[in-house]
């Protein structure tokens, strides 16, 4: 009797896996419509998530190392660079191909992910996202764009005048790339604050007297930011904090529109 209910514990654990084998085989991607799924279907999905990014970033960083030399001189704005030997010179088409690489990258990456955080998501998440996503990109490229023609110039030639006034300045040409990504590239993050703070409103986590309520706490993360992202001198933090406080503003008061439409719809509603 023993050996009938071990045979037929093994014919049950036998059925439930090839039952899941199969269920696996025939359904390999999580969908909205099928959100439910084996730990193996969300590692599967994820790891096509995986390959395409790294597939993404290979490609911009072979063109961006490849064409380097016929762009960057455009970049440099005419500054006299220098290379300290034929090392730095690799490593410089590495870390510039590297760097560019990962930003031009990263949209792409965020679409993927939302790809596959999709299913999990709620109707009113999916709405906003899929509404949204094109401010997102063009707030990505107005920040790119601040950082290049108004913080980068500002601050390099602030700092190389100062530097000058004691010392022969010599800029090699990955100090100026490293550069040139700093103050450019954080603000393509900073710029989707709006966004940021229409999201949690959205979820109801977040409302316009809120915002108003902690304004001067905003407002010094916001020069705590600078200070970690901008170049050392007061002007530049100026420069750059401004069109922060700007933004929040500007969220605060794209909020309060939301909130005037959604209370009117309400009293619609209940007339």
């Amino acid at each position: 009797m023993g050996e009938e209910d071990k045979n037929e514990r093994k014919q049950t654990l036998q059925q439930i896996t090839d039952e899941g084998i199969s269920s696996t085989k025939r359904r390999r991607r999580v969908t909205p419509d099928e959100p439910d799924a084996t730990l193996v279907e969300h590692l599967d999905d994820l790891r096509s998530v995986l390959i395409k990014s790294i597939v993404v970033f290979v490609i911009f960083f072979t063109l961006i190392f490849l064409t380097i030399q016929f762009w960057f001189p455009y970049l440099t704005k005419g500054h006299d660079l220098i290379v300290r030997g034929p090392f730095e010179v690799i490593r410089f088409y590495l870390r510039t191909a590297g760097s560019l690489g990962i930003g031009l990258s990263l949209p792409f990456i965020c679409y993927y992910l939302w790809q596959f955080m999709r299913p999990g998501l709620v109707d009113q998440e999916t709405k906003f996202i899929k509404s949204y996503f094109p401010i997102m990109m063009g707030l990505f490229l107005l920040g790119i764009a601040f950082g290049y023609f108004v913080v980068h110039p500002v601050s390099y030639y602030f700092l190389i005048q100062m530097g000058q006034q004691n010392f022969d300045v010599l800029v090699t040409a990955d100090e100026y790339m490293s550069f040139l990504l700093m103050t450019t590239m954080p603000f393509a993050l900073i710029f989707q604050l709006p966004v940021i703070v229409l999201f949690l409103h959205h979820i109801e986590l977040l409302d316009s007297d809120i915002m108003k309520n902690v304004r001067l706490y905003v407002y010094f993360a916001l020069l705590v930011i600078t200070a970690l992202i901008a170049p050392p001198d007061f002007f530049t933090h100026m420069i750059t904090v401004s069109p922060m406080i700007i933004l929040y503003e500007i969220s605060i008061y794209i909020v309060k529109i939301k909130e005037r439409r959604q209370k009117r719809r309400e009293a619609q509603v209940e007339q």
